[in-house]
């Protein structure tokens, strides 16, 4: 079932340690917590130099959203999170430290736990109109810059402004209209076979 996430209708959480905070765009199984959920993704605003929390067996993605990003040292290898490079994608057992560039980095976030399910994240510049497919069990489409967006099915019509997401069925065509932007594409994979635990990595556009 399609379902919008109005980004003005969540509440941000402050970290433990006052060097940010997180607020969750979507997560499965619904109200499932850090120890029992399939994917998650969400916007976090980091604010202080410092470490991140670990999460044995998950995979990480990280984009950057606003701000200068930072350098993160992933168990001791420095890696840069910049507008030049955006995107990094790392285990959740990894030990990362994070040193901000210049200034509060806001960052989108997506992780999924590696024995049930797996993920690729994409974007798409947007400018005037085009078609999107559903192609994955779960889509997660968040847009990350611009001020609106209009998702058009057969049956349906969505709105979007800037850090809204809406969760899409797989095998649905939709049309994209806005005058210019970006959207993330999370596109979440279920295994077919428990035992089978490969998969393709790597971002797309």
């Amino acid at each position: 079932m399609t379902m919008l996430i109005p980004f003005a209708a969540l509440e941000p959480v402050s970290w433990k340690n006052g060097g940010g905070s997180t607020t969750e765009i979507a997560v499965f199984p619904p109200d499932a917590g850090f120890d029992d959920f399939d994917w998650r993704v969400s916007l976090a605003t980091v604010g202080a130099d410092g470490p991140f929390s670990v999460f044995p067996g998950i995979e990480r993605t990280l984009v950057l959203v606003d701000g200068h990003g930072m350098t993160l040292e992933i168990d001791g290898e420095p890696t840069l999170l910049s507008k030049a490079d955006p995107i990094v994608a790392f285990d959740g057992e990894s030990r990362v430290e994070a040193k901000l560039n210049r200034g509060a980095s806001t960052d989108f976030n997506v992780m999924t736990r590696t024995d049930r399910c797996w993920h690729r994240f994409g974007r798409r510049q947007l400018d005037g109109d085009s078609t999107f497919v559903a192609r994955a069990d779960v889509t997660v489409l968040f847009l990350a810059d611009g001020d609106s967006l209009e998702l058009c099915s057969d049956d349906q019509r969505i709105n979007l402004v800037r850090f809204d997401a809406v969760v899409i069925d797989p095998d649905t065509t939709w049309k994209l209209r806005a005058e210019q932007g970006a959207i993330f594409i999370v596109d979440i994979h279920y295994y077919d076979d428990e035992n089978d635990l490969e998969h393709e990595d790597g971002a797309y556009e």
